[in-house]
């Protein structure tokens, strides 16, 4: 049996269901990417020239995406002996790793990638089983 993998994934943390000979493992994958940071709502500065204190859009939308890289980078190192691939969650995260595996060559090991909600570990590991059984 090759080995089968299930990535349940979003911004903030990785589940990652392996299926094998050897049995069934469990491994998260924290990103600790900083969220984007902004002005607390409805609250203006009084302080003059704030602007020049804040950083660009563009330079935090930069970090941001280069924390999520790393991220993404870190789980493709965790499913890299994977021969087939279940990417599923609840946002952007999943379709941003499906890009990332497409960009190093390792897009044709994904089976499929779903949309579904917040998962407790046992949850997604059960979906996997399921997904893998059929």
């Amino acid at each position: 049996m090759k080995t089968k993998v299930g990535v349940w994934i979003d911004h903030r943390k990785a589940v990652i269901v392996t299926l094998s000979d050897h049995g069934e493992d469990t491994k998260m994958v924290e990103s600790n990417v900083e969220k984007q940071a902004g002005r607390i709502d409805g609250q203006r500065s009084t302080e003059p020239y704030e602007a020049h204190k804040v950083p660009a859009d563009s330079s935090r939308e930069r970090k941001f995406t280069g924390q999520l890289n790393t991220y993404y980078d870190e789980v493709i190192s965790v499913i890299r002996d994977a021969g087939s691939i279940l990417i599923f969650g609840p946002g952007e995260a999943k379709g941003e790793l499906k890009k990332r595996l497409d960009k190093v060559q390792r897009g044709d090991l994904i089976a499929a990638v779903e949309t579904v909600d917040e998962m407790s570990d046992r949850q997604v590991a059960a979906k996997v089983r399921a997904y893998f059984k059929k």
